[in-house]
């Protein structure tokens, strides 16, 4: 068995991914990692970042990114299938530039893997999440944040990135563009993996965070960002569930850069210069709390791009 790690990125250390810590995460159970790495401007050296890695598992596939041709979004989904279509493993294991594994979960994963190996009618693997907010020791899984996605697929040709890159589906004779078109096109076959994605972006200093959001509204829609706020707002941090486990030890460099403390709001008083996120809204904050009285935290007619299977 053998297993390929990808991710795509662009301006990823420009705007405070932590790319080396979320490839460094799965080096250990995969046999090469793919790199599709966009065009970055001349102020960004993830290039640099990457190559301190020192590992031959790392190959890099440079690309150009065409907004225009790839709008909503969809250059995101284009380019995790350029690093898709490089990988040789049995099963490819795609992380986002943003998000990291845990160590002590790596030798679930790969006996996940090898054990379903033979079992054909698994077409991916099914993570649970964990969405770190403002800083490391908050996280935020409540309503309009996904509490489960797709990581682990084989290398199927069939399987294709999906809208923008957020999961995959089964799209026969693609047409290369249309990633946000659902007709013609099925979810996946999946079985649930007892391991975690320490998702981290939505924690960055809170002027990377506003140029995060203004690159992500560019790729995303035409959207004018000329009258938005320096910085962003993360809203009242103390209404959130606090983090009192391990993050990755390959996270501990980047965790000890953390200095903005200071500009969050550990309260509970929403004092916003923008407009309330899902999770912030009143309805979506007492569903949360429904849930967890009733459904130990899990979601009532969660987002579910998959069909789960027992096995």
């Amino acid at each position: 068995m053998s297993i390929s790690g990808f991710t795509m990125c662009k301006n990823a250390s420009k705007l405070y991914y932590p790319i080396k810590a979320s490839i460094e995460s799965i080096l250990p159970i995969v046999d090469e990692f793919i790199v599709a790495l966009g065009d970055c401007d001349e102020d960004d050296d993830t290039l640099e970042q990457i190559k301190s890695i020192k590992s031959d598992k790392i190959k890099i596939v440079h690309t150009v990114w065409d907004i225009k041709k790839y709008p909503r979004g969809m250059e995101n989904a284009h380019q995790t299938d350029i690093a898709k279509e490089a990988c040789s493993g049995d099963w490819v294991f795609y992380l986002q530039a943003d998000e990291v594994v845990h160590e002590d979960n790596l030798k679930e994963i790969s006996k996940r893997c090898n054990d379903l190996l033979e079992n054909k009618t698994v077409e991916g693997l099914l993570f649970d999440y964990l969405h770190f907010y403002g800083d490391y020791n908050h996280y935020n899984n409540g309503r309009g944040w996904y509490q489960n996605e797709i990581r682990i697929v084989r290398n199927d040709k069939e399987i294709h990135s999906f809208i923008s890159a957020q999961s995959f589906r089964r799209i026969p004779n693609f047409d290369g563009l249309s990633y946000r078109e659902k007709e013609g096109t099925s979810k996946l076959n999946v079985a649930k993996v007892n391991a975690k994605i320490y998702h981290y972006g939505w924690v960055r200093p809170p002027q990377y965070m506003q140029k995060k959001k203004i690159a992500l509204d560019s790729i995303h829609s035409n959207k004018n960002s000329i009258n938005d706020p320096e910085v962003f707002n993360y809203g009242p941090i103390g209404c959130l569930t606090k983090f009192k486990q391990t993050h990755p030890a390959v996270m501990e460099d980047w965790i000890s850069n953390f200095n903005w403390g200071n500009l969050l709001n550990y309260g509970k008083k929403y004092n916003l210069n923008r407009k309330k996120m899902k999770h912030e809204k009143l309805h979506y904050r007492l569903m949360n709390k429904v849930e967890s009285i009733l459904n130990g935290g899990k979601h009532f007619f969660s987002y579910s791009n998959w069909n789960i299977l027992n096995v």
